[in-house]
Order: structure tokens, then C-alpha cells, then sequence
């Protein structure tokens, strides 16, 4: 109904770019349509980075989809809700509108948590703290090291059982060429199990005796 509340949303996703945003509208709380949105065509789950509640969400929506079309073609695809641009900035357009409506809830996630939104000031502050938390989560970028091999050894690329050879602490070689894990798997992963984003997590994809190299890891660092 027109006078309900609704929400519109900033998501993110661990498996695309840092400076990729969906941003959509939904009638029921965002976790929920978070959630319908976890399917095979994205290899990881969405995470709320804002929201914003207020009768006139439509409106909101379209809003801002047009401010950032305005600042230049963001869409990375002109018929989605996805756009090439910072979480932070989407965020200050979101904040920008919510000023200007009389029953607005801004709320900022931080670890999946949501926290109300009270001046610009304490937002940015939220933000960076919330960042600094996740720099400090970040692994490390796989190594062959990380898990006791070395140049020479060879892996399987176990989508279609292929034997290629380690060059490098972080590069494998095939046919002359060489490949970081995630680029050869987008490369040569059979195009029934791609995703829609094209992004991958390598050492999940390539075995070493049987046993995938990311399982490898989560031994070496138990």
C-alpha cells in the first residue's frame, strides 16, 4: 500500500569489484530479499552496507538510480540494478535524500549489524571504522608457500581433471602460459558452472592429492 513503509538498499558482494553496488527497493526487510538473491549466480552471498525506510521508497529508488546517472553511464548494465560505483558514494547520495524526507531511517551495517544514521560526521566515522574492521579480517592472497609447495610441483584443475604445473609462488603454467589460480579458472571453467560475475576463489577449484588447495590452507592455519 502507498502509506506502508519499505526500504531501499545498498549490497555489496564479496566476489565482485570493490566499487560494484546493487541498489534496488523492497517492500519487506532487506535480509530477506538479500537472501532470494543468494542463488548459482553469484558465488557468494550479498552483504548490507545501507538502507534507507520510508513510505516513499519507490520514489527514493529511482532517485537515486537518476543521480547516479547523472554523474555519468555507472550502470554496469542499463536494464539492472547494478552500478559501478562506491559503496561510500552511493551512501552519501542515499543520505542526501533521506534529509530531505520527513519519515527517513537511514541505517549503516557494520559486521551484518544495522546502526541508525544520526549526522553525516558520525556516518563517515562508522564507515571508516568499519573498513579498518575489515582490513583487519582480509587473508592474505593465497601462496603455494602457504600450503608446502613449490615450483615444480603440479596441482589438478579438478573441473576437468587437468594436471598444470606451479611457476611461481602464486602462478601455475599451461600450454607456455601462466595463470594466477582465479584467471586460469575463469578461463577454462566449463560454462555450466560459471557465474554471472566472472569472479573466483582459485585455490577452491584445483586439488593437491585429493584435497582442494583451500582446504589445504585451513589445515595449515588450524
Amino acid at each position: 500500500m502507498e502509506n506502508e513503509a519499505g526500504f531501499v538498499y545498498i549490497l555489496t558482494n564479496p566476489s565482485f569489484r570493490e566499487d560494484w553496488v546493487k541498489i534496488g527497493k523492497s517492500s519487506r526487510p532487506v535480509n530477506v530479499r538479500s537472501k532470494e538473491l543468494d542463488n548459482t549466480a553469484v558465488p557468494l552471498p550479498f552483504e548490507i552496507y545501507a538502507t534507507l525506510k520510508t513510505t516513499k521508497y519507490a520514489k527514493v529508488e529511482k532517485q537515486i538510480h537518476k543521480q547516479i546517472d547523472r554523474l555519468t553511464d555507472l550502470r554496469i548494465r542499463q536494464n539492472r540494478e547494478f552500478f559501478n560505483i562506491a559503496p561510500s558514494v552511493a551512501l552519501d547520495i542515499m543520505r542526501d535524500i533521506a534529509d530531505l524526507l520527513d519519515d527517513s531511517e537511514l541505517c549503516i551495517y557494520v559486521e551484518g549489524k544495522p546502526i541508525l544514521s544520526k549526522s553525516k560526521d558520525e556516518d563517515k566515522q562508522i564507515e571508516a571504522d568499519s573498513q579498518e574492521k575489515q582490513r583487519k579480517k582480509q587473508k592474505p592472497p593465497f601462496k603455494f608457500h602457504m600450503i608446502g609447495l613449490n615450483v615444480g610441483d603440479t596441482i589438478v584443475f579438478d573441473a576437468l581433471q587437468l594436471p598444470v604445473k606451479i611457476a611461481s609462488d602464486d602462478k601455475i603454467e599451461y600450454e607456455g602460459r601462466l595463470y594466477s589460480l582465479s584467471a586460469f579458472t575463469a578461463n577454462f571453467l566449463p560454462e555450466e558452472k560459471q557465474y554471472a560475475s566472472g569472479a573466483y576463489q582459485g585455490p577452491k577449484y584445483f586439488s593437491y592429492n585429493g584435497k582442494a588447495l583451500s582446504e589445504l590452507r585451513k589445515e595449515k592455519e588450524c
